[in-house]
């Protein structure tokens, strides 16, 4: 790739995230309160796109008094690139990562020495611990600055846009970690209801962010940049006029859509109430009725039972009548007889 050729814009897969954030974890367990530094690996796609696929860390270290002194492990990354060449060919070193959450004053020396490793190198910050619900990632690459004064050209840092991209395969363990981590007594609409109010909080802040930078020129502690201001003409340009009278027909009767179908369904709702309390008195009513029927019936069982014990003891009684009454017969016939002899 020749080294005239700039990124317009990055793109992070999930398992970068996360193996920066477990690098991060790990290394904070032991104590390490500084930041990590890890290798990008991916490749150039068309339209000056870079595919960060996969990284792994780089024993890195550094003065926290002076940061011009660190140290990054040479052979490490040296023999980590070529094991990871013999599993995949297609992904080479492409930049390099730290946890910033900003950018650091030995930054560009870091930055000149993977350039060993390969042209233009892509800097990628990322917030293993974000503070707001924005974007983990930020994208910078090194550019030659120009001084209207003669002084010698410096380098510097040049943003670019990222963003957060997943094949399919991705994808579905992505989902299955959310799963996980989601709680589920939650429902679809409150989830839905809280990613557009963090939306709502981070259009404010870049909004609050806009309105300090043009405070700013307009006090002039910052230079005018017609670019900037170009880029801010067409945002403005892309707003809505909200004075047009069709505009507040059309938001009226979408409105009014809106509150009829959930006036509908508060009355639906409410009369699905309503039947299930029913159903429910009268379920309660018949398993009463079964009760009483069953306690009726265990009444008359008892009953019959203690009927039957009572005609058989008459009929007993019967039984031993009859058979005094046939032997006091047998007896008298046998004193007839004797008399008779």
């Amino acid at each position: 790739m020749p080294p005239t050729k700039t990124p317009k814009r990055v793109v992070v897969h999930p398992i970068v995230l996360l193996s920066v954030v477990d690098h991060f974890n790990r290394l904070s367990k032991i104590g390490n309160p500084g930041r990590v530094v890890g290798i990008l690996l991916g490749s150039w796609r068309k339209g000056e796109v870079v595919d960060v696929a996969t990284s792994f860390a780089v024993p890195f270290d550094e003065d926290q008094r002076n940061q011009e002194v660190w140290f990054l492990d040479h052979d490490y990354l040296e023999n980590m690139a070529a094991m990871f060449r013999k599993v995949n060919s297609r992904e080479r070193i492409i930049g390099w990562y730290h946890t910033g959450p900003k950018l650091y004053r030995n930054d560009m020396a870091v930055q000149e020495l993977l350039a060993k490793y390969c042209t233009n190198p892509v800097l990628v910050i990322v917030d293993a611990k974000p503070k707001d619900q924005k974007l983990p990632t930020d994208a910078y690459y090194a550019v030659e600055e120009v001084h209207d004064d003669g002084t010698p050209t410096s380098k510097t840092f040049e943003h670019v846009g990222s963003e957060i991209g997943a094949e399919e395969a991705e994808e579905v363990g992505v989902e299955h970690l959310l799963r996980d981590i989601q709680d589920k007594t939650v429902g679809t609409l409150s989830q839905r209801i809280g990613t557009q109010l963090h939306g709502l909080h981070g259009l404010q802040r870049h909004m609050f962010a806009i309105q300090q930078y043009l405070d700013k020129i307009v006090s002039g502690q910052l230079p005018l940049n017609h670019q900037i201001l170009y880029q801010l003409q067409d945002i403005f340009n892309l707003l809505p006029n909200l004075n047009l009278e069709e505009f507040g027909r059309a938001f009226a009767v979408k409105t009014n859509d809106m509150m009829l179908v959930i006036y509908v369904a508060s009355i639906v709702r409410s009369v699905l109430a309503l039947h299930s309390l029913i159903v429910n008195k009268v379920s309660n009513r018949e398993a009463e009725k079964q009760e009483g029927k069953k306690k009726t019936d265990e009444t008359d069982k008892k009953d019959g039972k203690k009927d039957g014990k009572k005609e058989e003891g008459k009929k007993n009684e019967d039984k031993k009548d009859d058979v005094k009454k046939e032997t006091e017969t047998s007896s008298k016939h046998k004193e007839d007889s004797k008399q008779t002899k």
